[in-house]
């Protein structure tokens, strides 16, 4: 993925976002829909800007952590919800 597309997909994942947020939706969906949209933002600038899609085991690993650590915010995100 070139430098400037994965731009592009933070730009379209940042506005799908800041939408969610403006709509005035509430809750536990509209909670998971935008903790969602920031793990694929996370996993953009991990593999693309900090170049971990380079070294393929410890991309792996810390995909591993941050799904672990997602899964526990989307935990807590549902039972407060």
């Amino acid at each position: 993925m070139s430098i400037t597309r994965a731009w592009a997909v933070l730009m379209a994942l940042s506005l799908a976002s800041t939408a969610i947020a403006w709509s005035g939706a509430g809750g536990v969906w509209a909670a998971l829909a935008i903790l969602t949209l920031a793990w694929g933002k996370a996993q953009v600038i991990l593999n693309r800007y900090l170049r971990l899609s380079q070294a393929p085991d410890i991309s792996r690993g810390v995909a591993l952590v941050l799904g672990l650590f997602m899964a526990g915010v989307m935990g807590l995100a549902v039972a407060g919800g």
